[in-house]
C-alpha cells in the first residue's frame, strides 16, 4: 500500500478508517446476509408477501451498497458533509489534526464525547508520528477491533 492510500484509511481527525466497522464488519454481513437470503429463496419471497413487492429491489439494491461501501472523508464521501474539522484542516493544510499545533481544539468536543479514544489515539500519533501511527492501527484492526465495539452512543 502506497504512503497516499495509508493517508486515505485515516480521517482528518485521526480516526483509523480500517477500524470502522462501516468499512470493516458492514460489507461482509451485508454479503452473508445476501447469500443467506439467496440460499433460503427469498429471492422473489415477496411472491408469499405481496405488499413487500415494491421494497424487495429496493432492499436488494441497498444490501448490494452496503457489500461495496468504500468511503473516506478526504474525498468528501465520508463524515459530515459540512464536518468543521475537515474544513479546518484543508483551510490549514494539514495531513491530520494531531499535526496541528492547536491540537485538539473545541471543534473535537462532540467528537471525542463519542469516539473514547479519539484524544489518545491523537497523542500517540504525535509522540510517533504518522506513519509508525498507522501501522500500529492496522495491526489493531488486525486484532479484530473496531470503533463500534467502544463507541458512544
Amino acid at each position: 500500500m502506497t504512503e497516499e492510500d495509508d493517508l486515505r484509511l485515516v480521517t482528518y481527525c485521526g480516526l483509523y478508517c480500517g477500524a470502522c466497522a462501516q468499512r470493516v464488519r458492514v460489507p461482509d454481513q451485508a454479503a452473508a446476509l445476501a447469500k443467506t437470503l439467496h440460499e433460503e429463496g427469498f429471492d422473489d419471497f415477496y411472491q408469499y408477501v405481496p405488499s413487500m413487492k415494491d421494497d424487495f429491489p429496493v432492499f436488494w439494491r441497498f444490501l448490494g451498497s452496503l457489500r461495496k461501501f468504500d468511503c473516506s472523508c478526504r474525498d468528501g464521501k465520508g463524515g459530515p458533509p459540512d464536518c468543521q474539522i475537515r474544513e479546518c484542516a484543508e483551510k490549514r493544510k494539514m495531513r491530520v489534526c494531531p499535526e496541528c499545533d492547536e491540537y485538539p481544539c473545541k471543534n473535537f468536543t462532540a467528537l471525542a464525547e463519542h469516539y473514547p479514544t479519539l484524544i489518545s489515539d491523537g497523542r500517540r500519533m504525535q509522540k510517533i508520528g504518522l506513519e509508525r501511527w498507522i501501522e500500529e492501527q492496522k495491526e489493531r484492526a488486525k486484532c479484530g477491533f473496531a470503533y463500534s465495539d467502544i463507541r458512544y452512543k
